[in-house]
């Protein structure tokens, strides 16, 4: 395309200034052949549309800067009895480093003294934290909620599983190679055609007898109408509007490649923690062992109050009424909280925590939190993570198109459970992020499109490598950065609008390249002079050039009724 409009252009500024001298030298009638103004008006409309092409890109540096700003700059080097903050580069494997409460893991290693609650969301996606002792393995980027714990370093710099992140997304980013768009693989064929025409145009008027003159104007009539800028305008115009449109319906579309690709795509892998479901505990159900209900759930929502730990904060949230006062309050680091209500200890955390070793009546996936008052155990609190609803109705509906995986960093049991209440096809458990990024590529390589939707940073190397990377926008900021489209009201039913809307725009597009075409089709015959010898009709290139710029009216005019699409929320292949 960029060989037409060269020819073109360049063909016309070179005539235009044969034709100046001409006029100089006194010989008037060249002033017909004077079109500069064609030139610069081609070169406008081609870089108008590589400017609207440019603006729907994504821009992916900003994930890769958030991802590094979430490693810590220093940590607490142990020496002997003392204490030594070092910038992290100067930190070794097997350096022995104290983290302590509020503070960011600094490297990948292991617990070798104290307890903490550690709060791995950003790898694992799962908004429960782990409970660290000696022996538990962290990794950088890992924040310390509570408590002081020694670590020994064992994997730094480079070879953390952060680093590691921020490398899978660089290289996946830049190994995305951009679609060959239907425009430039028309134009393959299309450009020597053009130009053999032009070049038989010439030969055939001067050996005709009709002079250089003639021959040129006829050859340059040839170029100019030929020249693609409805071509240039065809897909960057229609992907602008489609997306325009996608933005009003709450789909955010960060390029045109995933407008084009979307419509493609066969395999659709969920992550399961705050996509699938919504990514936060919620009190499922109040358990007492020969107790009250209501006051054991007033007990424990006290205690919770006090604390700051996920689970409690959960538990105080979804209690309604007044609370006790809670004396001599105290956090556990890592195994639960105690304190003293109406003048009775209380002791709330884990099973193991309260020592209760009875079987649960509850299912895979809950988590239980345990009341202990006055040294007699009065039941205990359920939560888990709950389920969006309109995962269900979506995967559903996709399932129809294609086939539906579902991958998480949960253990084994919580995915069966979540994979089994929303029928996916398959499932992936206890998978960290670089083996999302394999399980993407191990789908993608039956040359089948596959789109990952996910919302939390352990799914942005997977967001990335995906053909489209489709990010819910109540996640983090990484992941919608590392993501192709964003559903920005975190309905997962705008999934299918957005597929309805990649068919319709390819739909557009195609015509698009029709209209630009078909003026092409009609008008290099009668601009190479086929009409010439029986009739004296000949196409100026001036009316070349205007022929040429109503085909760009048509193909914007056509891009622009996509604004009127009507989407009907269903699609099949």
């Amino acid at each position: 395309m960029d060989t037409l409009v060269g020819l073109g252009t360049g063909a016309a500024v070179i005539y235009s200034l044969f034709s100046t001298v001409e006029i100089i030298l006194g010989h008037s009638q060249y002033v017909s052949g004077l079109y500069f103004d064609t030139a610069g008006v081609i070169i406008a409309l081609i870089s108008l549309g590589k400017y609207f092409e440019n603006l729907s890109k994504s821009k992916t540096s900003t994930a890769i800067k958030k991802l590094m700003n979430l490693k810590p700059k220093t940590a607490i080097l142990k020496i002997a009895n003392s204490q030594k903050e070092v910038p992290v580069e100067e930190v070794k494997v097997g350096d022995i480093l104290i983290v302590k409460a509020g503070m960011t893991i600094p490297v990948d290693g292991t617990v070798i003294s104290g307890n903490a609650s550690i709060d791995q969301s950003m790898l694992t996606g799962e908004p429960i934290p782990i409970d660290a002792s000696s022996g538990t393995h962290v990794s950088a980027g890992s924040i310390n909620l509570d408590g002081t714990i020694e670590m020994k370093a064992e994997r730094v710099g480079k070879d953390t599983v952060i680093a590691k992140i921020i490398k899978l997304i660089r290289d996946a980013q830049s190994s995305k190679a951009p679609i060959a768009r239907l425009a430039d693989v028309v134009s393959g064929y299309f450009v020597p055609i053009v130009i053999g025409i032009a070049v038989l145009t010439f030969i055939v008027w001067i050996l005709l007898g009709f002079g250089f003159v003639f021959a040129l104007t006829m050859s340059i009539a040839v170029l100019v109408i030929a020249c693609p800028c409805a071509l240039g305008l065809a897909t960057p115009t229609a992907i602008m509007v489609g997306s325009g449109k996608a933005a009003e319906n709450g789909v955010l579309f960060k390029s045109g490649e995933a407008l084009e690709t979307l419509r493609k795509v066969r395999i659709f892998v969920f992550d399961k923690t705050g996509t699938i479901t919504y990514g936060r505990p919620k009190v499922v159900d109040v358990m007492p062992i020969n107790y009250d209900k209501d006051e054991l759930f007033k007990i424990a929502a006290s205690m919770a109050s006090k604390s700051s730990h996920p689970l409690d904060k959960t538990i105080a949230r979804e209690y309604k009424s007044t609370l006790f006062e809670v004396e001599e309050f105290q956090a556990i680091a890592g195994r639960g909280i105690t304190g003293i209500i109406n003048g009775k200890r209380v002791r709330m955390g884990s099973a193991k925590f309260i020592e209760y070793k009875d079987e649960l009546s509850i299912k895979d996936g809950e988590t239980p939190v345990f009341v202990e008052y006055d040294g007699k155990i009065i039941g205990f609190i359920v939560l888990s993570d709950e389920i969006n609803p309109t995962a269900i109705k979506t995967v559903q509906k996709l399932k129809q198109i294609g086939k539906v995986y579902m991958l998480t960093g949960d253990n084994l049991k919580t995915a069966q459970v979540i994979a089994k209440q929303v029928d996916v096809d398959d499932f992936f458990a206890e998978v960290l992020p670089d083996k999302k990024a394999q399980i993407i590529e191990q789908l993608k390589s039956n040359n089948v499109k596959v789109a990952m939707i996910g919302d939390g940073i352990n799914d942005s190397v997977a967001l990335a490598k995906a053909d489209v990377g489709i990010a819910v926008s109540s996640g983090t900021d990484i992941a919608m950065e590392s993501a192709d489209i964003v559903l920005m009201k975190n309905d997962l039913e705008d999934i299918i609008k957005a597929i309805e809307l990649s068919n319709a725009t390819i739909k557009n597009i195609k015509e698009n390249l029709f209209w630009a075409f078909f003026y092409n089709i009609i008008g290099i015959p009668i601009a190479a002079g086929i009409l010439y010898m029986p009739f004296g009709i000949s196409l100026n290139p001036m009316i070349a050039a205007l022929a040429m710029a109503f085909s760009s009216v048509t193909v914007v005019t056509n891009s622009l009724r996509l604004k009127g699409i009507k989407l009907k929320g269903d699609v099949k292949i």
